[in-house]
């Protein structure tokens, strides 16, 4: 299409939008009249004509520093609109808890957004889709297959095998080359990445890739753009997302191609894994990856749900346990360290626990995670400070209900700002220090289990994440294996930046370089 044709079409567009809205803004006036005689939240102004506070959300600072700073204004619940869709914006635990429990069943959809649609084949992933008998089946097979605590258990060895794989990694780079110059600076962010996409492709994939780091690499390189992307792309919302109507603006799928080209990069990933499960028959009971579990029991599915196919099934299911996975545990990792390194008295401590229980002689075992409370408490900590997820991934009312005394319609899309939930100053004393002491001491019964309404840094109710268990005992391994391994130092005497990345996860955003230093004797990372 020439320019000239280009322009025509684009002025043909805005004056069909000039011709619709007001016809369209009636409508929808005339139908807020009946809820507007209602008690309904307070709105943030600002909010401007069709796309209401979109804008908001769509600059340079990131979505939930923004939302926090209108809490000191507005409250911890208010509302803006996201085009023609109102979302409540949550930030108490009080109000959060009512969500998630008495309200629980209420709040239990997800929006319907042209990203995923189209990066999870078609809403198949369940942590993305509609809640109903297929999200149900869905989970029920996750939790038992793969997070149960007995299969914990069995994944245990695995990611103690990669873990020791990275520490006589960092040992080598720390010895240097043997020309007598000092050793270089590991960039951990990449490190940090590379490890949780390894274990998570070894938790899934299972017998279909080898354990040389030629090949885990070469995965690791594949997977870690699909990753960012698919993790940037969850937040995106389209014209057609906020104002329906204008569906038809998308003629040529312009607005869609960069969501399908991330759902099949991803798709072709996930798409070898399952050939090779099926020509290697890796399906037996012997096979305990998660891809095999799920070849046994997808066709089942298939025939009680056929809206999807078997491999479908297979594939989005599996994809739900490699994003979910690796990207969260790389997150916390890296904001652990940052915080340890900006509060060095603090990885002392820490490193004294592990001196103390692991002493220096052998390398951390998983049975000594539970004798590590300060280790424990330092991932706690971070999962407060820091949250991977600062806004908890929207849910959407399925219909009217109250919250906090306010009258809330149906189709509202709830948003929990658990970053500002955690900072909340009548609960945490100093919330802006990182202390891990807290949860040794006045907070010592908290968990991160949906349980205190204090701290929900996976979400509550029944949509929370249902890999806790799995997340933290390998967050905290992790952690213990490098502050017992090695000394740490940053790499420049500038203060650690601690500027997030924009994304459904807050990544951080510049890399972390750091000196590494083997606190053990040679022979035990070999």
């Amino acid at each position: 299409m020439d320019l000239l044709t280009w322009q025509l079409a684009t002025l043909l567009v805005l004056l069909v939008i000039l011709l619709i809205t007001p016809f369209y803004s009636l409508i929808i006036s005339t139908g807020n009249k009946r809820i507007l005689t209602k008690n309904l939240p307070p709105q943030a102004a600002g909010g401007w004509p069709i796309i209401g506070h979109l804008r908001l959300l769509s600059g340079v600072e990131l979505p939930h520093i923004i939302l926090s700073d209108m809490v000191d204004k507005y409250g911890p619940i208010f509302s803006i609109r996201l085009g023609v869709h109102r979302a409540l914006i949550v930030s108490s635990w009080e109000i959060a808890k009512e969500c998630f429990t008495t309200n629980d069943m209420i709040f239990c959809d997800r929006p319907r957004t042209t990203a995923i649609k189209h990066m999870s084949y078609n809403y198949a992933m369940f942590g993305l889709g509609k809640y109903g008998p297929y999200w149900r089946e869905l989970r029920k097979i996750s939790v038992q297959k793969l997070l149960s605590n007995r299969k914990i258990e069995t994944l245990g060895p695995l990611y103690v095998a990669e873990i020791r794989a990275l520490m006589r990694s960092l040992y080598n780079s720390c010895a240097g080359n043997g020309d007598g110059k000092p050793p270089s600076p590991v960039e951990m962010r990449k490190l940090f990445r590379d490890l949780s996409v390894t274990v998570m492709v070894r938790v899934v994939a299972g017998n279909t890739v080898r354990s040389e780091n030629k090949v885990l690499g070469e995965i690791n390189e594949k997977w870690h753009e699909p990753i960012t992307e698919f993790l940037r792309a969850m937040g995106v919302l389209t014209v057609p997302d906020v104002l329906p109507y204008l569906k038809w603006l998308d003629w040529f799928g312009e607005t869609s191609k960069a969501f399908k080209k991330t759902g099949k990069d991803i798709d072709s990933l996930v798409q070898g894994w399952l050939e090779e499960h099926k020509k290697l028959r890796t399906t037996s009971e012997s096979d305990e990856s998660f891809m095999a579990e799920m070849v046994r029991v997808a066709d089942g599915i298939a025939g009680e749900f056929p809206d999807y196919d078997a491999d479908t099934i297979i594939k989005a299911t599996c994809q739900t346990m490699m994003l979910g996975g690796s990207a969260t545990t790389a997150t916390i990792l890296m904001w652990a360290l940052c915080l340890l390194l900006k509060n060095p008295h603090i990885l002392r401590r820490a490193q004294e626990e592990l001196d103390r229980h692991v002493e220096k002689e052998r390398l951390v075992k998983e049975s000594d995670i539970e004798n590590l409370v300060y280790i424990r408490a330092i991932i706690k900590e971070t999962l407060r400070l820091q949250p991977a997820t600062p806004l908890l991934p929207p849910r959407e009312s399925v219909e009217d209900c109250t919250v906090a005394g306010y009258h809330i319609p149906t189709g509202t899309r709830l948003m929990v700002n658990v970053c500002k939930l955690h900072r909340d100053p009548r609960v945490w004393d100093n919330p802006l220090e990182f202390r891990p002491e807290r949860f040794l001491l006045e907070h010592k019964e908290v968990d991160v289990r949906g349980n205190y309404f204090e701290l929900l840094p996976f979400g509550g109710g029944r949509r929370i994440c249902p890999g806790i268990s799995f997340g933290l005992r390998l967050m905290e391994f992790a952690l213990a294996s490098l502050l017992h391994g090695f000394e740490i130092e940053k790499f420049s005497d500038e203060a650690v930046d601690m500027t997030g990345s924009f994304g459904t996860t807050n990544m951080k955003a510049a890399p972390l370089e750091v000196f590494l230093k083997p606190r053990l004797s040679s022979n035990l990372y070999a």
